[in-house]
């Protein structure tokens, strides 16, 4: 972690460590891309306060995939997929992550491993589940081998 970014957290605290926001300033909710995106970072602060290091957000395969995070977990090489809910009644987020979007994901994997030029190493797909209430902290699981 960079000197900025501990500096950062000590001054102010973690995203993870603050009660979330699901309205804007005029109190209109969120879109669910602003959603999606405030569970990203959520889980990307969560996943580095854990001791992951993040090596990169948002990976897009040029033959399509796609990587939410891609992180490093001690010797294991980590594919991060990030399911975010704003209701305990949508069932569990992980229930979103079905073989269409498995298949998704693994093509953004095969895509990032290419680029490495090896495979010679473990490798997992982990998916994270946060919750998010107004005024309440964040909920997150981390789900390890996910499928």
């Amino acid at each position: 972690m960079g000197f900025f970014t501990q500096f950062v957290r000590r001054r102010f605290g973690s995203i993870s460590s603050r009660p979330c926001r699901t309205t804007n300033a005029e109190g209109a909710r969120l879109s669910a891309q602003d959603i999606g995106k405030l569970g990203e970072r959520i889980a990307a602060d969560h996943l580095a306060l854990s001791g992951r290091k993040l090596l990169y957000k948002n990976y897009r395969g040029p033959h399509g995939g796609e990587i939410d995070i891609v992180a490093r977990d001690g010797d294991a090489l980590s594919f991060v997929e990030v399911k975010t809910r704003t209701k305990k009644g949508y069932g569990r987020p992980l229930d979103a992550v079905d073989r269409n979007k498995q298949a998704l994901i693994e093509r953004g994997a095969n895509s990032w491993l290419k680029l490495l030029g090896r495979r010679d190493f473990v490798w997992r797909f982990d998916v994270v589940e946060v919750i998010l209430s107004d005024g309440e902290l964040a909920e997150v699981n981390v789900v390890h081998d996910a499928f």
